[in-house]
């Protein structure tokens, strides 16, 4: 199946596959053998579940509006509020982890699941390919998704598992406890600045899921992290395994 067939396409290649991006689709049908892959690590909140989180909102009440606005400013593939809270006073720091634990419950009442996601969940387990969960939320949300949906991730490490994405620390213990290499291994989000960024810094493979086309934006533009594949629906995520991988048990 040709590359351009994949809504959003491969951005570009990961440094590890051996052939150039001109020559990908031949290449793969011709001479160059699959990568293997034994397992995907999925991002919970806009990955497995919809979009219930209204993080502008947030941000702007954790920060304060004029914070808020000059921190977008200058962060264009996002903000990682934990870390702006990390170094505040306790009292402030315990005040806006009460805030984010509101919005976060707020999500909890709307919570669904993705669609594709139990489908895809299907396919990994026909492949026998493992499945693990990186969040930023919390261990209580973690168990009612797994409760709510009937899946299970294993392992699921929420934020109390530190550090927490993007550093690569959550997905290297994955791929510990799995006994695989980080290259054998995808993760899979709909963040720039924690999903990606993750995966890129233990050395896995990365897949930006992008529903509504933001990353197109010319404000990301120039952004250094740039994911391996770029999918607009987490049912175009089959036709990539399929096409670029050695799913074999």
């Amino acid at each position: 199946m040709p590359i351009s067939s994949l809504s959003k396409s491969l951005l570009f290649l990961h440094p590890k596959l051996p052939f150039p991006m001109a020559n990908l689709t031949t290449t793969i049908a011709t001479s160059t053998p699959r990568v293997r892959l034994k397992g995907i690590v999925f991002d919970m909140d806009g990955t497995l579940t919809v979009p219930a989180i209204d993080f502008a909102a947030m941000y702007e009440a954790v920060l304060g509006g004029d914070e808020y606005r000059r921190i977008k400013a200058e962060s264009p593939s996002g903000i990682d509020i934990l870390h702006h809270i990390e170094n505040w006073s306790p009292d402030k720091q315990q005040k806006a982890y009460e805030t984010i634990a509101d919005f976060e419950r707020q999500g909890l009442d709307r919570l669904q699941i993705m669609p594709g996601a139990a489908e895809l969940c299907g396919f990994l387990d026909s492949k026998q390919l493992r499945r693990g969960l990186i969040t930023r939320n919390v261990k209580d949300s973690v168990n009612l998704f797994h409760k709510r949906f009937g899946m299970t991730f294993c392992p699921a490490l929420s934020r109390e598992f530190r550090p927490y994405k993007p550093d690569p620390a959550p997905l290297l213990h994955i791929c510990s406890v799995w006994e695989v290499l980080p290259n054998e291994v995808m993760m899979v989000g709909d963040s720039l600045k924690d999903d990606v960024a993750c995966g890129k810094q233990a050395g896995a493979f990365t897949c930006l899921l992008d529903e509504t086309g933001r990353y197109d934006s010319p404000v990301y533009a120039n952004v250094d992290l740039k994911p391996d594949f770029k999918v607009s629906s987490l049912n175009e995520v089959y036709s990539l395994l399929n096409e670029h991988f050695d799913l074999a048990p």
